[in-house]
């Protein structure tokens, strides 16, 4: 079993998005996290489940209902998947 990491930028990027959705409508926020939190386990479950799309090593899924892309990528030796960035699409990563 891998554990799973999310880099600082991730967890912000996580924050301020729920924070958004949050405002928006209440509840969203929770749906949000809710979508991105089931991504996440279902990663971790399987991290080699999604392709790689990013530099021969870099792993993106998308949440479902929401218009971001978890990207990460696994380090055997560690046993550890890594999230780098849980970004919107219609905006470029900060990495």
């Amino acid at each position: 079993m891998f554990d799973l990491k999310l880099l600082a930028h991730a967890e912000d990027e996580f924050s301020e998005a729920f924070d958004w959705y949050q405002k928006q409508q209440t509840g969203l926020g929770k749906k949000f996290f809710t979508e991105v939190n089931q991504q996440l386990t279902l990663i971790e479950a399987n991290p080699y489940h999604y392709p790689i799309r990013y530099a021969n090593v870099l792993h993106a899924v998308p949440v479902k209902k929401f218009p971001f892309i978890i990207i990460y990528w696994v380090d055997d030796a560690k046993q550890q998947i890594v999230v780098a960035s849980i970004f919107h699409t219609s905006r470029q990563p900060k990495y």
